[in-house]
């Protein structure tokens, strides 16, 4: 090979080599970020992530639950698995969580598929994935409660209903729910949080 073509090798290897370290080095620094706003450990975070990419596995092998008259969504925070979406009979509904309900790591499963004969259509799906961003940036409203960060609220919408997941003190949900019932063409919140006590704030000094 002559010694320009080698050379070009080389440093289209030595490229692709320094791309492939940035995005894994991209990858660890994501992690890491998502961790400052949650109250999860961060062997929690990916225990939680873990189990998700397991569920989906499981309910995916089930031919009869990744029809296209199916729609079934898991999300999983702090070992808590909830189950939305819709499917067109109650075995189904059944089913699903059979599959996952005995994956390592689930401490509770709040299965909230909705069974009906006309699953939402394309149009809908996107109207849920709109109502999921308005609520997120409505939680950023929330300035009266002194260190709430709306990061740890997560937010998930199917058929417009909005479920709102996260460890939160009672304050912290109340006003999350109070955003969540406000915001436009939501039709139901459903509570999924865990609750936690938050550190007080330290009181005056006088002078």
């Amino acid at each position: 090979m002559k010694p320009f073509l080698q050379s070009k090798k080389l440093i289209a290897t030595m490229l692709a080599a320094a791309l492939l370290l940035q995005g894994c080095a991209a990858v660890v620094v994501g992690a890491a970020a998502g961790t400052v706003h949650d109250r999860r450990a961060t062997s929690a975070v990916v225990s939680d992530r873990n189990i998700s990419l397991t569920a989906y596995d499981t309910i995916n092998r089930d031919k009869e639950l990744v029809r296209n008259d199916n729609s079934v969504k898991v999300v999983v925070y702090g070992g808590v698995m909830l189950l939305c979406g819709q499917v067109r009979s109650e075995e189904l509904k059944h089913r699903a969580q059979a599959h996952v309900e005995v994956i390592d790591g689930v401490r509770r499963i709040v299965n909230d598929l909705q069974v009906t004969e006309e699953p939402e259509g394309f149009w809908r799906r996107r109207e849920d994935n709109t109502i999921t961003a308005r609520v997120k940036t409505a939680l950023l409203n929330i300035t009266s409660i002194p260190g709430f960060d709306p990061l740890r609220v997560n937010v998930t919408t199917s058929h417009h209903i909005v479920y709102l997941m996260g460890f939160v003190s009672h304050e912290e949900a109340d006003a999350a729910i109070e955003v969540a019932r406000n915001t436009g063409s939501v039709e139901k919140v459903v509570n999924v949080f865990e609750y936690v006590e938050t550190e007080a704030a330290p009181a005056p000094t006088s002078s």
